[in-house]
C-alpha cells in the first residue's frame, strides 16, 4: 500500500483445513519484504480475535488485513465499518465470497500485493442487530441447512453441507413469511428468502444476481413454493444466476427489510445472526475494501 507503514494482520489458522496458517506466513513475509510494519496476531477464539481487531483499528493502523474465509472477513468488517480504515483480505476459506467481490486472487502473495498497491473499492454494508454483513442473509431453506450442518461433527468441509441439504430436503415445506419492505408489508409462502447486500454467498451461489454493492439498496429474493425435486433441479442455476428466469422467483429492493417466519435462524457471511424476525438496513459506503 503506497504510503502505508503499519498493517494489522489477523489470521484464522484453521481456515481451509490449515490453509489459513500457510497463507498468513506467505503474506506476512511478502508485506514485510516490501518494507511495511506488520503487526501479526491471532486470537484463541472469535471473540478474542474481534477484540484484537477493534484494538488495532483504534490504535490507528493504516489497514486491517484478515487471513481466512467469509467468517474472518465478517469479523474484520465489524472492526472497520464506518471508520475509514481499509480492510484487506488474504483468502483462505472454502467460500471466499467477500474476496470474490473484490476480485482478489487465491494466491496469498498476489493477494498481499493487492494490499501493497492500496487501491480500494467502497461498498455498502447491511446492518442487522448492531452487526454488519457484506454478502447475503439466508433466511429460508438455506438457513435451515446451515443450522443442521453446524450441529454435525461429520463429514467436514463442503460435504457436510451437502449431507445436511439432502437431510433437510426430505421434510422441508414452504414457510409463511411476513416481509416489511420500507413499510410495504407482504405476506406470502416461500421456500427461500434471501436479503442480499451483494450478489452471492456460499462459495459462489449467485442467489441475489444483479445486486449492486454501491446502490444503498438491499435485494430481497423470494423463491415461492416449488416441489423438492424442482428445488434440486433449480439449485445448479444459482451458480450462474440463471434462476432469475424461474416463474417462482421474485426480486424486491428496499433500504430497510424486516423478515419473519417461524423456526428460522438467519445466517450471513457464514455467521449465525439469530432467529427471525430480523430487521436489516443498508448502510451506504460503510466499507473500504483493498482490491
Amino acid at each position: 500500500m503506497a504510503g502505508t507503514r503499519v498493517i494489522a494482520l489477523l489470521t484464522n489458522p484453521t481456515s481451509g483445513r490449515g490453509k489459513g496458517a500457510r497463507h498468513s506466513a506467505a503474506a506476512l513475509e511478502r508485506l514485510r519484504r516490501r518494507g511495511h510494519d506488520v503487526r501479526a496476531a491471532q486470537g484463541r477464539d472469535a471473540d478474542e480475535t474481534l477484540d484484537l481487531a477493534h484494538a488495532m483499528v483504534a490504535e490507528g493502523v493504516d489497514a486491517l488485513v484478515v487471513v481466512g474465509g467469509d467468517g474472518m472477513a465478517n469479523l474484520g468488517i465489524q472492526a472497520v465499518a464506518g471508520t475509514g480504515t481499509p480492510l484487506g483480505i488474504i483468502p483462505a476459506g472454502t467460500g471466499n465470497d467477500v474476496a470474490r467481490y473484490g476480485d482478489l486472487p487465491a494466491d496469498p502473495v498476489a493477494a498481499a500485493d493487492r494490499v501493497v498497491t492500496g487501491r480500494t473499492m467502497t461498498m455498502d454494508l447491511a446492518q442487522c442487530q448492531g452487526r454488519y454483513y457484506v454478502t447475503v442473509m439466508a433466511a429460508g431453506f438455506d438457513a435451515v441447512v446451515n443450522e443442521r450442518a453446524n450441529r454435525m461433527t461429520w463429514p467436514r468441509g463442503q460435504m457436510r453441507y451437502n449431507v445436511a441439504t439432502l437431510a433437510e430436503l426430505r421434510t422441508f415445506r414452504p414457510l409463511d413469511y411476513t416481509l416489511d419492505l420500507d413499510g410495504t408489508v407482504l405476506r406470502l409462502p416461500a421456500m427461500l428468502v434471501a436479503i442480499g447486500n451483494g450478489p452471492s454467498f456460499g462459495g459462489g451461489l449467485r442467489i441475489a444476481e444483479g445486486a449492486l454493492l454501491d446502490d444503498d439498496l438491499l435485494d430481497v429474493i423470494v423463491i415461492k413454493p416449488i416441489s423438492r425435486l424442482e428445488l434440486v433441479r433449480t439449485y445448479p442455476r444459482l451458480f450462474t444466476g440463471t434462476h432469475t428466469s424461474h416463474p417462482q422467483y421474485e426480486r424486491h429492493r428496499a433500504r430497510r427489510v424486516t423478515v419473519a417466519a417461524p423456526g428460522i435462524v438467519g445466517y450471513a457471511d457464514g455467521e449465525r445472526f439469530g432467529p427471525l424476525p430480523l430487521t436489516i438496513e443498508s448502510v451506504p459506503g460503510a466499507l473500504s475494501l483493498l482490491s
